[in-house]
């Protein structure tokens, strides 16, 4: 196969881009060499990639993989239209095998020129960052600012970060060795010795409804980098973002003289359910799944073959103790709690604060008033539409919209949600958050703050003490998990016992978040997403672990 982009020219163009994330997570500083704003990409861009979008409504996504058996798509925006956009159904004993006739080739590439791929991919992604925040935006629910950023950016951002810590753990390893032992008298032993990165074989990447790209990118990246071919499975609701990748992918590995089918799509039916099929054939052998608990425990269990890397559900927490920054503290807290809807796996639902109240810069305040001033403050936030649109979004599925509805029964109402009118999607689903006031001195074993109620439903908790919420915190990891815990007190002692839970726990932990950085939002290159050490995911985005498992050393000896 003839190469149009060669490993030198790769290597000029994206090598300080590949040093430069080497640098980043060693470091773990802020960097990133994806631009935020939407101007950045050029004067035209913004209707270009408009354009781009509405380009693809209503076709045919051929991609030219082999065992394409038909055609299926369903996609209805959130937002109310139809995409109208059909994809290769394919057949797994035709493409699977012809996914890993290129992995020999794809395996002798080496670790840097896979890892150069890999940026390319990730360079052309971005330069249609405003293509695919569309994409993201019509298949997630989520405002266009954030799928711009969250779906572009900062996807690629974590792409990139995967590809990375995949080269730093391939290269671990010197690719060769020569090896000499003294025998005294005798001439030395002696030995030429090679060391090869060997992929595990097939990965399936299953992705997720909300956050299809920034939760799928990492898994894809850090599987390929590593020389595993990639199935992209898609979420039925958010095909197009991972359909628009996968083309991406096999143009940059045809280009660079590598099998196109080392990257492919499988699409399902309405109702096929081809995860659980796939997930347990023999040719897959790494598993990436972002979702419910449910079918992340059944992979953990049944996909005995592959190495499988799940994030799933837990119970977000924050503990209310004390704050020098009461303003600072609700404004954060209702930013926090109204972005997407709360349709992030790092929102936070409960919100233990003891019913003594808390010490404020402001004096001190009741649990009914720091609920009370907590509800005006989001209803502040979100009290006109044009902010509220573009700060919520719209409700990802009905089920969102039904857990939404039923929360009130659950409880005394402190914030009541209310309907938001999308004048330019009239048929966007759009609801402001609900928060309930509930009390952990009732033992109940099915209290609603004991389990995820995903969307954007809030519980104000009262506790006895800060003791007892640290108690409740310890509690909810250890048995449901978290991907965060935040915390606001101005005691020593306080900040200790709480890092002390988080750390037995292997929870992430933010300490009095009062500007503009939220507990549900992460940075590439430095915050780790997750911990793989509690039952909310069993691994991180992105360290070593998440890839050093993905290959094996294999090594040849050779009498020198």
């Amino acid at each position: 196969m003839a190469a149009e982009l060669t490993v030198p020219q790769l290597s000029a163009k994206h090598r300080p881009t590949l040093d430069q994330a080497l640098s980043a997570i060693r470091s773990r500083a802020y960097w990133s060499p994806h631009p935020e704003h939407p101007k950045a990409y050029g004067e035209t861009a913004p209707a270009d990639g408009l354009a781009a979008f509405e380009a693809l409504r209503g076709t045919r996504f051929d991609l030219g993989q082999p065992g394409t058996d038909g055609w299926a798509g369903a996609e209805v925006s959130p937002y109310g239209p139809e995409l109208g956009v059909e994809y290769p159904h394919v057949d797994p004993d035709v493409l699977l095998p012809a996914m890993k006739a290129g992995m020999g080739a794809w395996r002798d590439a080496g670790p840097e020129a896979r890892a150069l791929v890999c940026i390319e991919i990730l360079a052309r992604i971005s330069a249609r960052t405003h293509e695919f925040a569309h994409a993201v935006m019509h298949t997630s629910g989520q405002a266009f600012m954030m799928a711009f950023q969250a779906g572009g950016p900062h996807a690629q951002d974590r792409g990139l970060e995967a590809v990375a810590y995949a080269y730093e753990e391939q290269t671990r390893v010197p690719g060769q060795a020569d090896w000499s032992k003294p025998q005294g008298k005798k001439d030395p032993l002696e030995l030429g010795k090679t060391f090869t990165a060997v992929p595990r074989g097939i990965a399936l990447m299953i992705g997720c409804n909300t956050f299809p790209t920034w939760n799928g990118y990492p898994g894809l990246f850090a599987s390929l980098a590593t020389g595993n071919p990639v199935l992209v499975k898609p979420h039925p609701r958010a095909v197009l973002p991972l359909a628009l990748t996968v083309q991406v992918a096999r143009e940059v590995l045809a280009e660079a003289g590598f099998d196109p089918n080392l990257v492919a799509l499988a699409v399902e039916r309405p109702g096929e359910g081809i995860a659980k099929d796939l997930a347990v054939r023999p040719e897959i052998k790494l598993i990436d799944y972002t979702g419910s608990t449910e079918f992340g425990d059944w992979l953990e269990t049944n996909a005995r073959q592959a190495q499988v890397y799940t994030e799933k559900a837990g119970v977000n927490t924050v503990v209310l103790d004390s704050t020098d920054n009461y303003k600072g503290m609700l404004a954060n807290l209702a930013f926090s709690l109204s972005l997407y809807s709360g349709q992030m796996c790092t929102t936070p639902q409960n919100l233990l604060i003891p019913r003594d109240g808390i010490a404020t810069d402001t004096g001190h305040k009741s649990y009914d008033e720091v609920v009370a001033d907590l509800a005006a403050s989001v209803g502040g936030l979100l009290g006109d539409d044009a902010r509220a649109n573009a700060l919520l979004g719209a409700l990802v599925n009905p089920d969102v919209k039904a857990r939404l509805e039923a929360a009130s029964a659950l409880g005394e109402v402190a914030l009541e949600s209310r309907e938001v009118t999308n004048p330019e999607f009239p048929d966007a689903v759009v609801r402001t958050p609900v928060m309930v006031k509930l009390d952990a001195a009732k033992p109940d074993p099915e209290a609603p703050f004991l389990s995820e109620c995903f969307g954007p439903v809030s519980f104000a908790v009262a506790v006895d003490s800060t003791q007892d919420a640290l108690d409740l915190l310890r509690r909810t990891v250890r048995e449901k998990g978290a991907m965060t815990v935040g915390a606001y007190t101005t005691s020593p002692d306080t900040e200790r016992a709480l890092e002390e839970v988080c750390l037995e726990e292997s929870a992430q932990l933010s300490l009095n978040l009062t500007g503009g950085v939220y507990v549900n939002q992460t940075a590439a290159f430095s915050d780790f997403h997750g911990s793989g050490g509690n039952p909310a995911a069993n691994a991180a985005l992105c360290d070593g672990a998440f890839v050093s498992n993905r290959f094996r050393v294999v090594e040849v000896r050779r009498q020198a």
